[in-house]
């Protein structure tokens, strides 16, 4: 979880010129929100998949621990698409397969643990904003390109 948000954390730069320079919403939050959200949620993610895991044993547990794997280097990603490649478009895709990752795995984490489930909600709603966010922007970028 830490390296997620540590490598994931290099590619942003939100003070770069480039994003200044793009459109945005007037209903994208303040800059200080999403350390303020991205914190509790990395440490439900965490609680989550121990608690889950913890709950399972041998293919239910290797698929558990793939569909985690794979969340948290999509969710990694979207930071180096979007910010490092200056691409809202791939962002807004990247942001895409992170909200089908996360219906996977929060469906695998019900199976082992209805209550682990229900923590990863507001993560998985937190990542839907952001693809709406994301999509936003990259409309609006294309927008302002032309």
């Amino acid at each position: 979880m830490t390296a997620t948000a540590i490598i994931g954390g290099r590619a942003v730069d939100a003070d770069s010129a480039w994003y200044r320079s793009l459109a945005k919403p007037p209903w994208q939050p303040p800059g200080w929100a999403f350390g303020a959200v991205w914190t509790p949620l990395y440490a439900s993610i965490a609680w989550a998949g121990g608690r889950a895991l913890l709950k399972t044993h041998g293919q239910e547990r290797r698929a558990l621990t793939a569909s985690l794997g794979v969340n948290l280097t999509l969710n990694t990603a979207w930071n180096w698409l979007f910010f490092h490649g200056r691409s809202p478009t791939a962002g807004a895709a990247g942001t895409l397969v992170l909200d089908l990752s996360n219906t996977d795995l929060i469906r695998r984490t019900a199976h082992a643990d209805r209550t682990a489930a229900t923590a990863l909600i507001p993560y998985a709603a937190w990542s839907a904003f952001a693809t709406a966010l994301n999509i936003d922007i990259a409309r609006r970028d294309r927008t302002n390109r032309r």
